[in-house]
């Protein structure tokens, strides 16, 4: 296929690379100048859309996809795909689907689970929005880019699917957090709480898979000085979209508001920007009860 890559950021050049890699022509662009190996550089973001089979858009966010969306639609071939990676607001994302379409375009709307690593080692998950004959055509390209791809349902769904599933994340980590720090006030080994946790009514996957205390579980950030997976500041964006997406739909959600303000406390306030989101329990561990 010919392909459009919009965005060659850290988790945008790895995927457009792959692309390449893949066998596929693909142009690609970016404000910064840098170079993808196989990615031939345009000069614009319309330029890289022309003549594309599929444009892939990999952005940080809902208004930069829009200004995006308003040069390369234009520019695009009826009957090609627009495919947005980005993690965006949910209004955003339904938005420029429905520009595409109106434009004989098929949209999707795809944010991905894996981080810069399953961006560079081709083992994403997407989580997908919009049409059958649109997520048809852009699962090719997922399948070289990842290595599972979710059809949601229609525009917007790959980010409310994204966006509810990294709320019960946030929220999943603080208690987990809350809970070591406690333990430890409590005289409770962290190896034998964790023992008992992950065999028990308290399992998840922020307790079995990515452990937030050093030398406890499996390997993670925690045993690596909190260098981030999953940057605090990065978990604060989408629980700030939880807490968006929840006020348009009318969604009672205190948990995720509350996790909100927590993380926006440790990324602005704190000592969190630049840190794993899983650094929430050297803050806890410092804390007292207020």
């Amino acid at each position: 296929m010919k392909i459009g890559f919009i965005g060659l950021g850290n988790m945008g050049a790895p995927m457009a690379a792959n692309l390449a890699k893949a066998g596929h022509e693909v142009t690609g662009f970016d404000m910064a100048p840098v170079e993808v190996a196989g990615v031939t550089r345009a000069a614009s973001a319309a330029e890289a859309a022309r003549g594309a089979d599929v444009v892939v858009t990999m952005l940080p966010n809902g208004q930069i996809l829009r200004a995006v969306a308003a040069e390369v639609i234009p520019a695009m071939t009826a009957g090609a795909a627009l495919v947005d990676c980005s993690t965006v607001d949910v209004d955003s994302a339904r938005a420029v689907a429905a520009e595409a379409e109106a434009a004989g375009l098929l949209a999707v709307d795809a944010p991905v689970s894996g981080g810069i690593g399953g961006a560079a080692a081709g083992t994403l998950t997407f989580m997908a929005g919009g049409s059958e004959a649109a997520f048809d055509k852009a699962k090719p390209l997922f399948d070289i880019m990842g290595q599972k791809a979710v059809h949601c349902g229609d525009a917007g769904a790959g980010q409310a699917a994204k966006i509810c599933n990294n709320m019960i994340l946030g929220v999943t980590m603080i208690a987990t957090c809350e809970a070591f720090a406690l333990a430890d006030k409590l005289g409770l080994d962290r190896q034998k709480m964790f023992d008992v946790v992950s065999t028990s009514s308290g399992y998840s996957w922020t307790m079995n898979a990515y452990c937030p205390a050093p030398g406890v579980g499996p390997q993670s950030p925690a045993d690596n000085g909190y260098k981030p997976g999953f940057a605090a500041e990065l978990m604060l964006k989408d629980l700030r979209l939880s807490q968006q997406a929840a006020g348009s739909a009318d969604a009672d959600t205190p948990m995720g508001q509350l996790a909100e303000a927590l993380y926006a406390q440790f990324v602005e306030n704190e000592d969190g920007k630049g840190m794993d989101f899983s650094a929430m329990l050297p803050r806890f561990e410092k804390r007292g009860r207020e």
